[in-house]
């Protein structure tokens, strides 16, 4: 089986920001103005995440980051790459969140499951939320070799594997096909979090699982 996706060691404070934002959040902190290029990224993830990737224009991201064109190309070579990076940001930003959620429940597979989805519920029921930018940003991409969908992807197929693996450590009768529901339940919360808001069906995902979880497992 292949190895499992691992997080570094996090500080519990920094969980929810992307790799640029310490360093920015610091520069705040003692009065210094952010870098440029700390505020493309911070406002390329905020536009992109919200309007989508293709829907946003560099010169939306210059005029509201407060930089120029020239200094954004000097850090990032296209917009392709800027919406890699953000991308990339956003895998780091999941998986921070996701290790979090499960050492609360060490060695406890099933209560690290019911946590997750728990947590996916209340995230999909919020009025502002879009769902998963990695999901969205494969739809926008359908090319194969496009920059933003190969990061999408890795994060999918690393977490299709870490359910796999909590499926597995159950004792689930067929670990394979119990992973992949899952997986399926998370990518549909996503979609109907947007469609449906606060009161829709993804606010049954945590249910739903455990139900799943419960078919799966030999009583």
């Amino acid at each position: 089986m292949p190895m499992s996706r691992k997080s570094p060691a996090i500080d519990p404070a920094a969980a929810a920001s992307s790799p640029g934002e310490p360093a920015a959040a610091a520069a705040e902190a003692a009065g210094r103005p952010r870098r440029a290029v700390d505020r493309i990224r911070q406002t390329a993830r905020e536009l992109f995440y919200r309007e989508g990737i293709r829907a946003v224009g560099v010169d939306e991201i210059v005029t509201r980051a407060g930089v120029t064109k020239p200094s954004l190309y000097r850090n990032f070579a296209s917009k392709d790459e800027l919406a890699a990076t953000y991308l990339r940001d956003y895998d780091s930003e999941f998986w921070n969140r996701f290790e979090q959620t499960i050492a609360a429940h060490p060695g406890q597979p099933r209560a690290q499951l019911r946590a997750l989805f728990e947590r996916l519920a209340a995230r999909a029921m919020e009025p502002d939320s879009r769902g998963c930018g990695l999901t969205n940003a494969a739809v926008e991409y359908p090319k194969p070799d496009h920059p933003a969908r190969l990061v999408a992807q890795a994060n999918k197929r690393a977490l299709r594997q870490r359910l796999i693996e909590m499926s597995a450590a159950m004792g689930a009768t067929s670990p394979e096909v119990l992973g992949d529901g899952l997986l399926l339940l998370m990518e549909g919360a996503y979609a109907s979090g947007q469609l449906f808001g606060p009161g829709g069906p993804a606010g049954a995902v945590a249910m739903v699982a455990d139900q799943l979880i419960a078919a799966h497992l030999d009583r």
